[in-house]
């Protein structure tokens, strides 16, 4: 069992429990504050150069609709952009604008900067306590998947 299962699964949970509330994500700057949302999408076009919205759609599990109005409010901030796609003129593909990377580079800052007390506690365990945990967070996950 290697550490990244464990706190993907464990991201996985609290970001079902985070969203069942309005959170914003405030990276110092009024034109740096994020809904989880928001934040999750630039991350997905910043890990995904050329994203289309409905793979991001199928991706997250919610309606294209959703992307778009989330896709048009970050392009009216700058954050990313629209390129036509060459092979379906019908198509655009998505990418991060410098401001748009700016926002990746903070969020994934975030992440290094609260997710490292998980690995570094995960990091000690043998590996029969990191499958039980594992196998805990997991199932916790479907249970909180069952709720909402």
């Amino acid at each position: 069992m290697n550490e990244n299962k464990i706190l993907e699964t464990f991201i996985s949970m609290t970001e079902k429990i985070a969203n069942g509330k309005t959170n914003i994500l405030d990276f110092g700057s009024e034109d740096m504050k994020f809904y989880r949302g928001e934040i999750h999408m630039i991350k997905m076009i910043g890990d995904n150069p050329g994203i289309f919205s409905s793979e991001m759609a199928r991706r997250f599990g919610i309606t294209r609709a959703v992307v778009y109005k989330t896709v048009l409010k970050l392009e009216k901030r700058a954050l990313i952009k629209k390129i036509e796609d060459q092979e379906d003129k019908k198509r655009t593909k998505l990418y991060l604008t410098q401001e748009g990377l700016k926002a990746y580079e903070f969020h994934k800052q975030y992440h290094e900067e609260y997710d490292n007390a998980l690995l570094d506690f995960s990091s000690k365990l043998s590996e029969e306590e990191k499958n039980l945990i594992y196998l805990f967070l997991k199932h916790a996950d479907q249970l909180i998947s069952n709720h909402f």
